[in-house]
């Protein structure tokens, strides 16, 4: 556009109008209007009482003429009004609602089941609740009664204070992977959850006193891949040659620094399940004899990794049970110390070894030998043994057995 062309053009301030080159005449306002569908305007309007978006001026003017103040003529319809569509949450279908609340926290799912009777029904669906983490929590009474019928299938809870869970409900519960760690329950407590549980594949109770019914418990869940029970106490013999029996597709057991007594031991070598994988068996300074290793590794031949760490029994004349096993990849023997540093070179001929765990029965410069003799081999990585154990590494690993858990609460006010 030339510069005299734009010097030509009214601002919105003038009293102006502009003819249409082609011819607009004012009386066809109506007529356009009405063929768009759109109200007639009259040809005089108060500019307050005028759709912004239908006022334009287009192309140069040709001819300047006064008109009576803030009066303007309509050339250009842009575009037809749009209807204003309203809505409601109640009109939301309850699979879209239900895709909302599985963004929420654990804190906001128990806010929005206020609002409604409905929203109540929803936030309570078995398909928000599948993963549940609560560790380190002080959980009310009754908290665990509501939570864990509610759908939930992997539930991490360890290192909290569990108080009574008073179930309303007598059917089984859902939970395949549970848990409870180190936490503080009541036998009797434990017992009332346990009983619920008949799907577990995956299930720790590490650093808890346990009872007859809590085993049988156990044996119930005939689906059980892995189990730990390090440093639980407070069954018998009999018991556990029962869960042993019951769980024939077990493939990771901890039965770590158990209270354990000479005959635990027999038990467990002579029915642990043969399709064994993983095994700590470790902590038993006077009870778990050379014997009771060569019975052990006959039976779980395909074992792959062996944990017999703190086993003050053991000689150098159980490497050659060690020998047997064509799949054994990490072996831990720390604090044996009955086998001397120069013993463990003869290990280095296991073709499958990838990691030995051999603290405190080496020097730090019979440790370098080993290094270097034994360079296709690992020595020493890894303090704490994995086996059955549901989060790997700090504290603040928040998986179970590889699961991530949705739903969390940190509250230190408790649940």
């Amino acid at each position: 556009m030339h510069r005299r062309h734009l010097q030509d053009i009214p601002d919105l301030g003038s009293n102006v109008t502009a003819s249409v080159p082609w011819g607009w005449r004012p009386s066809k306002t109506s007529e356009l209007l009405s063929g768009m569908e759109v109200p007639a305007v009259k040809d005089k309007l108060g500019s307050e009482n005028t759709p912004q978006d239908l006022l334009m001026y287009v192309g140069p003017p040709t001819k300047r003429q006064k008109v009576r103040e803030n009066t303007f003529v309509i050339v250009h319809q842009p575009r037809l009004l749009q209807e204003t569509v309203t809505g409601s949450w109640d009109t939301l279908p309850d699979e879209l609602l239900l895709g909302i609340f599985s963004y929420l926290t654990l804190t906001d799912l128990r806010k929005v089941s206020r609002v409604c009777q409905r929203w109540r029904r929803l936030s309570l669906d078995e398909s928000l609740w599948q993963t549940l983490d609560l560790a380190d929590q002080n959980l009310r009474p009754g908290a665990i009664g509501q939570l864990l019928p509610l759908g939930v299938i992997a539930f991490r809870c360890p290192r909290s204070c569990i108080k009574t869970p008073l179930f309303e409900t007598s059917r089984a519960l859902c939970v395949q992977h549970l848990d409870l760690s180190n936490s503080t329950i009541k036998v009797t407590d434990l017992e009332s959850i346990l009983s619920k549980c008949h799907s577990l594949q995956n299930l720790s109770l590490e650093g808890l006193v346990l009872s007859a019914d809590i085993v049988k418990s156990i044996a119930q869940n005939s689906c059980l891949v892995r189990l730990n029970l390090s440093g639980c106490s407070g069954f018998s013999a009999d018991t556990l040659e029962v869960m042993l029996k019951s769980c024939p597709r077990l493939e990771e057991l901890n039965l770590g620094w158990c209270d354990f007594t000479a005959e635990h031991l027999k038990i467990v070598v002579s029915h642990i399940p043969p399709k064994l994988l993983q095994l700590n068996l470790s902590g038993y300074r006077e009870n778990l004899l050379m014997s009771d290793v060569k019975t052990l590794l006959e039976r779980c031949s395909g074992l792959i990794h062996l944990d017999l760490s703190d086993s003050g029994m053991l000689k150098p004349e159980c490497f050659v049970y060690f020998h047997q096993l064509t799949h054994l990849e990490h072996l831990g023997l720390s604090r044996c110390y009955q086998i001397p540093p120069v013993a463990l070179l003869e290990l280095g001929e296991i073709a499958t070894l990838k990691t030995l765990q051999v603290f405190g029965i080496v020097t730090p410069s019979s440790l370098q030998l080993l290094k270097v003799t034994l360079p296709h081999i690992k020595i020493n990585t890894s303090c704490f043994t994995p086996i059955a154990r549901p989060s790997i590494g700090c504290k603040k690993n928040e998986e179970i057995w590889g699961i991530q858990c949705r739903l969390n609460l940190r509250n230190p006010a408790g649940v």
